[in-house]
């Protein structure tokens, strides 16, 4: 599975934004200068980000971008999907509707349960968790085996 460069900015910049949470939006050229994201991408992400009702934006002098609800009620899958789509899709379709036959067909269990695992995962950490760098227990001890750091 791969993470997109606009899926971890997207992650990044909701992060950014719950951090600052509370005051007053906070303009693009901000969350972009904070997390190093290029200006005009980031622009194009905040859009998605903002139809998929995960920021909401403010034109004018006192414009900006914030959550549009709270840090704990969104997920890093919602930010990944609002961006990117389906989080585990085989050559751009969802698992489930893809069809195999023949000695392919163990395959299809094998997506599914793919699938299953990185939506566990992603739907069970939330920004609040990430912005309070307490991520839950399960993540954790994932994070923590050894071989998890490795590349084979």
């Amino acid at each position: 599975m791969r993470i997109s460069a606009r899926a971890d900015y997207a992650v990044r910049a909701v992060l950014e934004l719950a951090v600052r949470q509370g005051g007053e939006p906070v303009k693009a050229e901000t969350v972009a200068v904070a997390q190093d994201i290029p200006h005009k991408f980031l622009e194009g992400i905040l859009g998605d980000l903002r139809r998929g009702g995960i920021v909401d934006s403010r034109r004018g002098g006192g414009g900006g971008y914030r959550l549009a609800r709270d840090a704990a009620a969104i997920t890093v899958a919602d930010v990944i999907r609002a961006v990117d789509g389906p989080i585990v899709s085989v050559r751009g379709e969802r698992p489930t509707g893809l069809t195999y036959t023949g000695s392919a067909e163990p395959l299809l269990p094998l997506w599914i349960a793919l699938r299953a695992n990185v939506r566990r995962i992603l739907e069970g950490v939330t920004v609040a968790d990430i912005a309070a760098g307490a991520l839950p227990e399960p993540v954790r001890a994932l994070a923590d085996e050894p071989a998890a750091w490795e590349n084979p």
